[in-house]
Order: C-alpha cells, then sequence, then structure tokens
C-alpha cells in the first residue's frame, strides 16, 4: 500500500467544550492568521486531523471528539504538590508566572517537556495539575478548510525544526486560548525537583500555539 503524503493544511476553526451549560469558546483562530500543519507528525490531534483529511478545501465544517479523541479522561493523579524551590529566579520566587491558573512548561527527567496548569501557591509549595486544561471534555470544532495540498519538502522540513526545537515558527493564530500548544517562545526558568524539573513559563495567549494542536 502506498505510503499517504505529508498534506499541508490551513484551518480557520473555533473550538468549544461541550458543558451543562452549553457550549463555551476555549479558542479560535481568525482567516489572517489560521492554523497551519502538516499532516503526519502528531501535530494536530488524530480525531481533528483524519476528519480534515477527508475533506476538500473550502469545506465548512462541524465535528464533536469525545474525550477519548481528545486529551483523554482527567486523572486524579496527575496532581502534585512541588517545593517552592523549583520555582525560584535569583533567589525570589517568580510571583509574575507562577500563580493559580498560569500555564506552565515543565522537564520531566527524561527531558521530555509537558505541559501543567498551577492550582495552589502556598507556602510550603506549588501545587501543579498535569492533566491537559481540556481533559476530560468534549470538543466541538467548527470552521472552514482554507487549504489542503501535498506539502513542499521546506515546509516538511519546517515541521520537522520544529518539532526538534530549531525553530519557534507556530502558524497558529489563536485570538481566545487559556491553555498551551507545543510551542512557545518565551523566556524560560531552568531548576529541578522530583516529578519535574526544569524549563517552566506561563503561557501568555498571545497566538503561538493552539491547545488542541498538540498532544502531550
Amino acid at each position: 500500500m502506498e505510503k499517504p503524503s505529508n498534506q499541508f493544511i490551513s484551518v480557520h476553526y473555533q473550538l468549544y467544550t461541550i458543558e451543562a451549560d452549553g457550549p463555551q469558546l476555549q479558542e479560535q483562530t481568525s482567516r489572517e492568521h489560521p492554523f497551519q500543519f502538516v499532516s503526519g507528525f502528531g501535530v494536530a490531534l488524530d480525531g481533528f486531523e483524519q476528519r480534515l483529511l477527508g475533506m476538500e478545501k473550502d469545506t465548512p465544517f462541524d465535528f464533536t471528539l469525545t474525550p477519548d479523541e481528545g486529551f483523554g479522561a482527567y486523572d486524579e493523579t496527575g496532581v502534585h504538590k512541588m517545593k517552592r524551590e523549583v520555582f525560584m529566579v535569583n533567589n525570589h520566587f517568580d510571583h509574575d508566572n507562577i500563580f493559580p491558573g498560569a500555564v506552565i512548561t515543565l522537564l520531566d527527567e527524561e527531558e521530555h517537556r509537558f505541559m501543567a496548569r498551577v492550582v495552589k501557591v502556598e507556602d510550603d509549595g506549588v501545587t501543579i495539575d498535569t492533566n491537559h486544561p481540556l481533559a476530560g471534555k468534549t470538543l466541538n470544532f467548527t470552521g472552514l478548510l482554507l487549504e489542503k495540498r501535498e506539502a513542499t519538502l521546506p515546509e516538511i522540513q519546517q515541521m520537522l525544526n520544529l518539532m526538534t526545537g530549531d525553530d519557534c515558527g507556530c502558524g497558529c493564530g489563536c485570538e481566545h486560548t487559556e491553555h498551551v500548544g507545543g510551542c512557545d517562545c518565551h523566556g524560560n526558568h531552568h531548576h529541578g525537583d522530583g516529578c519535574a524539573k526544569g524549563d517552566h513559563h506561563h503561557h501568555h495567549g498571545d497566538g503561538c500555539g493552539c491547545g488542541h494542536c498538540h498532544q502531550d
């Protein structure tokens, strides 16, 4: 069987979570700043990517992903309390970036990046939640597939550079977001502690990364 080609996809979308009191907008792109990626690299959720691959250019869409198709079930064991020392900068606690609700990026013992949300800041430690902010949520995507074609070699190379950290060209403009994607263009702080170490920062929600696009 012939291996499917890598497709360059450009999409304008709105992402809603299905809540008891109705759909809640979580993030959206604009036509001027669409989400652009190359298929086959695991950049987007599988369910999201596969549905787009089955569509033609200029096709409007409205589809729903279950929690299993999205970011999985919420795991209570994903909540941890870490020492305040992990979040010190120049011997001072990083109040600017570490506060309840902040989303940060950490490195585990094997240098793998993962996201966490600050739940509580106390004198004896910082409680973080490593579940994706949309874990356990049913996701509804509406929007328009702006472009779908075979990716060029430079586009594939750029995607490889992005995945290896050599480039931070996210190509994604989120106008409303509270969670991070896989690429953040902000300064990092390096630390070390038990379950996680190093490289934490608060994501400012300025259009560099769309939370749905990247799997932990």
